[in-house]
This record gives C-alpha cells, sequence and structure tokens, in this order.
C-alpha cells in the first residue's frame, strides 16, 4: 500500500471522481468532449494531486499539489453550475455534486492547513 492511500482526503477523492463520473454519464452524447470530459478530468486529477504531493520531499511542496487539488474542486463546481443551467444536471443532483465538493473542499483545507503549520515548525 502507498502513503496516500491512507489518506482520507485521497479517499474521498476518489469517490469524488466516482460521483462525477455517475452524474456526467447521463450528459448529452455531444458534451463528451465539452463539459463531460472537463468535469471529470478535473475530478481525477484532485486525488492525481495528492498522490503525486505525497511523493514530494517537503510539506511545503505537498502543502502546494493540495492547494492546486482545491482549484479542480472548484473548477468541478463551476462546471456543475453551467451544467445545472444548462439542464444537463437537475437540481437534485447539482446539490448532491455541490455537497460533495463542500466535503472535499473542506477536508483539502485541513490537509493543506496540518501541513503548512507542520512545515513551519520544522
Amino acid at each position: 500500500m502507498f502513503n496516500f492511500e491512507k489518506l482520507e482526503t485521497w479517499q474521498e477523492a476518489i469517490n469524488f471522481a466516482a460521483v462525477v463520473y455517475a452524474l456526467t454519464r447521463s450528459f448529452p452524447d455531444q458534451e463528451r468532449f465539452g463539459l463531460t470530459n472537463q468535469m471529470r478530468r478535473a475530478a481525477v486529477s484532485i486525488s492525481s494531486n495528492l498522490d503525486e504531493g505525497s511523493s514530494r520531499s517537503s510539506r511545503s511542496d505537498f502543502a502546494r499539489f493540495v492547494e492546486i487539488a482545491t482549484g479542480l474542486v472548484f473548477e468541478v463546481v463551476s462546471q456543475s453550475f453551467i451544467g445545472r443551467n444548462q439542464r444537463f444536471l437537475t437540481e437534485g443532483q447539482f446539490l448532491k455534486v455541490y455537497a460533495a465538493a463542500e466535503k472535499q473542499g473542506k477536508m483539502l483545507s485541513g490537509l493543506r492547513g496540518s501541513l503548512l503549520e507542520h512545515s513551519a515548525k520544522a
């Protein structure tokens, strides 16, 4: 087992990507290379940034990757608004992805804060 697999934030990122994949399955076929692809790539990149960041030699480097992952969560939120406005997502689906994004964002914020706190003490 790799160390990043033990991170609850990484595990949640895998779950978040699953939510995004499930919700975008119902998007129109013409969006396969548009919004569907953008949302999925952003969601997948969250866990990828966490595992890559965990391999860095310093906590501040890892924190930078967590910051990037946070930006990706925000991308999915913005894209979800567009999906809802285009009626690709129902209000219920939008609220599901929004709640998952809030949870993921809070976990990322906590992890980043912990990393920066520990790097400041070092």
